[in-house]
C-alpha cells in the first residue's frame, strides 16, 4: 500500500515524489524527449500508486510533458514544481508571469505547489518575491506555497514573518545528514513536511557502486553522479563512503530488499521527512517496482546500527541545507555556480562620492530623510549603518528576535558585499537589544553567521524607535582582512 500525506490546500500526495530532474540531463545535447513518450513513462508510475510527480522551471521540458499527461488524464496526478529565478531583482509582475508560464506549461488551473528557491539571502529581492508568491497563493493560482533548499534560519524568518510553508525540499541522504538536526526539529514543530531529494547520491548508494574502483571524471556519466561525487569526497572519500554501501549491502541481504530500498527507506523513517524524491530518467529506465517496495518494509534495529556505525566514520557534510547553492564548496555538478547564472549582481545600488566614498543605499525613506547610507566605503574600510528588521513597510521575522537579528546580519552582508567585501571581513559589530531576555536569541544568530571571524562586538539594552523592533545592529569591515 504506498503510503501518502495530506501536503496543504486538499493536496494528498504520495510519500514517494517521481522526480524528473534527469529529463534536463537528457536533454543537454540538445535533443527534445517526446512529450508522449515522457506521458506513457508517467503512466507507469501512476498505474502503480505513485502518482506524484516533482519538476521545475529548469528541467528540461519537464513540465510540459507533465501537461501533456494531465491532459489525457485529468486529476490522475499531482504535480509540484519548482521556481528558480535567476538572481536580482524582480517587479511583481516577473512573478505572476512565472507561475502563469507554469500554469500554461502544466495545463493547470492552479499549481498544486510551487517550491521557490532562492540564491542569495543578502539581496532582499527573495524576500519580495514569496510575499508576491503569498498573495498569489492567496488569489487561488497556487495550492501550496513551498520552499527548496531553504536553511533552517531563513524558514524560521518566513514562518515568523506570517508566510504560510507547506514543505522544504532538501538534500538528505545517509551521506548528507544537515537536514537530521534543528531543520528537523523545526519543521517537526511547525508541521512544515521535509522532502527529501538526493537520497540515492544520483545512484551512487546502490549495488552499482559497491565494491567498484574509485572512478575518474570520465567514469561518470550524468550530472547527478558527478553533482554527488562531490559530497562523497567531502564525506571523507572513497573508503569511508564504500564502508556505508557495505553496511547497506548487509542490510538489504538480511531484509531481502535492494540496497536502494535500504538507503530510501532510512530517510523515509527519518522525524519530520513527509516524502522522499526519486529521480526518473523517463523512457529510459524505471525502478517502479522496486520503488513500490519500499512500502513493504520497515528497517531493523541491526540494519539501523550498523548504518549508523558506517555513518559514523564519515565527515559531516558542511553548512546548513542549500548551503551547497550559497557558499563554498559548491557541491553541485559543475563545482561552481556557473551553470545556473552568470554573475551575483549587487543587492544595493553603490554610488560615489563625495570624495573618495562610495555608498551603498537600500532606499528606505529614511536614508533621504535623515541623510544617511546604509553603508559607506571609504579606503577598505566599510561602515555599516544600524540596521533593523525593515524591509519596505514589513517587520521581518515578526515577535522572534532571532528571525530578526538574521536579517539584520542579512542586510548588513548584502551591504558590505555590494562594496566589495564579505562578511568574513567584518572587524567590529555593535548589538542594541530592547528585552534582556531576547540576548541569547540574538548573540546566537550572530554566532552562526559570525562565529568563524569572531569580530569585537558590543551588545546593550536600548530603547529603539518603532514598534517591533527587538534588534539594531551595526557593523564595520575591513575589505580583504577576511
Amino acid at each position: 500500500m504506498i503510503e501518502r500525506i495530506e501536503l496543504g490546500g486538499g493536496v494528498e500526495i504520495s510519500r514517494v515524489l517521481t522526480g524528473l530532474w534527469q529529463i534536463a540531463d537528457m536533454e543537454r545535447d540538445g535533443s527534445v524527449v517526446d512529450p508522449q513518450v515522457g506521458a506513457e513513462a508517467m503512466a507507469q508510475y501512476v498505474d502503480a500508486g505513485l502518482t506524484t510527480f516533482d519538476m521545475a522551471d529548469h528541467y528540461g521540458t519537464s513540465e510540459l510533458i507533465a501537461g501533456h499527461f494531465a491532459a489525457a488524464r485529468p486529476g490522475a496526478a499531482e504535480l509540484l514544481t519548482k521556481w528558480v529565478p535567476e538572481p536580482g531583482p524582480l517587479h511583481p509582475g516577473d512573478v505572476r508571469e512565472a507561475v502563469e508560464r507554469a500554469l500554461t506549461r502544466m495545463q493547470q488551473p492552479s499549481l498544486d505547489a510551487l517550491q521557490f528557491h532562492a540564491w542569495s539571502y543578502a539581496h532582499p529581492g527573495w524576500m519580495d518575491c514569496v510575499f508576491e508568491l503569498q498573495a498569489l497563493k492567496e488569489e487561488g493560482l497556487i495550492r501550496n506555497l513551498s520552499l527548496t533548499n531553504t536553511d533552517t534560519a531563513h524558514l524560521r524568518m518566513l514562518l515568523d514573518s506570517g508566510v504560510e510553508i507547506a514543505s522544504n525540499q532538501i538534500c538528505y541522504s545517509l551521506l548528507d545528514q544537515r537536514a537530521s538536526g534543528p531543520m528537523a526539529a523545526l519543521c517537526a514543530d511547525r508541521g512544515v513536511h521535509i522532502l527529501a531529494f538526493g537520497v540515492l547520491a544520483g545512484g551512487l548508494l546502490t549495488e552499482r557502486w559497491l565494491g567498484v574502483p574509485e572512478p575518474d571524471a570520465d567514469g561518470l556519466e550524468t550530472w547527478s553522479q558527478m553533482k554527488y561525487r562531490r559530497f562523497v569526497d567531502t564525506a571523507g572519500g572513497w573508503d569511508r563512503y564504500q564502508g556505508l554501501l557495505r553496511a547497506l549491502k548487509r542490510a538489504a541481504d538480511r531484509l531481502g530488499v535492494s540496497m536502494a530500498n535500504v538507503a530510501t527507506r532510512a530517510i523515509l523513517e527519518a522525524p519530520a521527512v513527509g516524502g522522499v524524491v526519486i529521480g526518473a530518467r523517463l523512457g529510459r529506465s524505471e525502478h517502479v517496482e522496486d520503488t513500490v517496495r519500499l512500502f513493504d518494509f520497515e528497517l531493523d534495529e541491526t540494519s539501523r546500527a550498523e548504518i549508523a556505525e558506517a555513518q559514523a566514520a564519515l565527515y559531516p557534510i558542511p553548512g546548513d541545507c542549500g548551503d551547497e547553492y550559497r557558499k563554498p564548496p559548491f557541491l553541485t555538478a559543475a563545482g561552481d555556480l556557473s551553470d545556473h547564472f552568470d554573475e551575483m549582481p549587487s543587492p544595493y545600488p553603490v554610488y560615489d562620492g563625495p570624495g573618495d566614498r562610495r555608498r551603498a543605499l537600500s532606499g528606505t525613506v529614511w536614508e533621504d530623510l535623515a541623510g544617511f547610507s546604509r553603508a559607506v566605503r571609504h579606503g577598505d574600510r566599510v561602515f555599516v549603518s544600524g540596521t533593523t528588521a525593515t524591509h519596505g513597510d514589513r517587520l521581518i521575522g515578526g515577535t522572534d528576535a532571532g528571525s530578526q537579528a538574521h536579517f539584520c546580519l542579512d542586510k548588513i552582508e548584502g551591504a558590505i558585499l555590494s562594496l566589495g567585501g564579505t562578511l568574513d571581513d567584518v572587524v567590529r559589530t555593535r548589538i542594541y537589544v530592547v528585552r534582556p531576555e531576547d540576548a541569547e536569541a540574538i548573540s546566537r544568530a550572530h554566532g552562526a553567521r559570525l562565529g568563524h571571524v569572531q569580530p569585537a562586538n558590543t551588545l546593550v539594552q536600548a530603547g529603539l524607535i518603532g514598534d517591533g523592533y527587538l534588534v539594531e545592529m551595526e557593523a564595520e569591515a575591513v575589505v580583504g582582512s577576511g
